[in-house]
């Protein structure tokens, strides 16, 4: 589970590092309001991606809270809606699917 969270986390760091020039460009927003935002959010996919070995159970509520987090972002830039939406099911299904694959090798 810990592997599968924390890939999920760092395509996501990617998709919201690519979201900036996305968020200038076609949304009008300031270079340097996307670039905090979206920086701030791909920063905190990196760190908790990181802490996913060691502090798994943190690593689940604070990516999920950024899940809502990129989905809430769609507010301001309406195509995260459907990519906060992918990843959250992303997310939800690496959940999933670590858990089922932990408990049936029993770790």
């Amino acid at each position: 589970m810990k592997r599968l969270c924390a890939t999920v986390l760092i395509m996501e760091a990617i998709v919201l590092g690519l979201s900036i020039p996305v968020a200038v460009q076609i949304n009008h927003l300031s270079p340097h309001t996307a670039g905090l935002t979206s920086g701030i959010a791909a920063v905190g996919a990196v760190v908790l991606a990181g802490l996913a070995r060691r502090v798994l159970p943190a690593t689940l509520i604070g990516g999920s809270l950024l899940q809502l987090f990129v989905i809430a972002s769609g507010v301001v830039v309406p195509a995260m809606y459907f990519l906060g939406g992918i990843f959250a099911a992303l997310w939800t299904i690496g959940i999933w699917l670590g858990y089922r694959v932990e408990h049936a090798t029993g770790h």
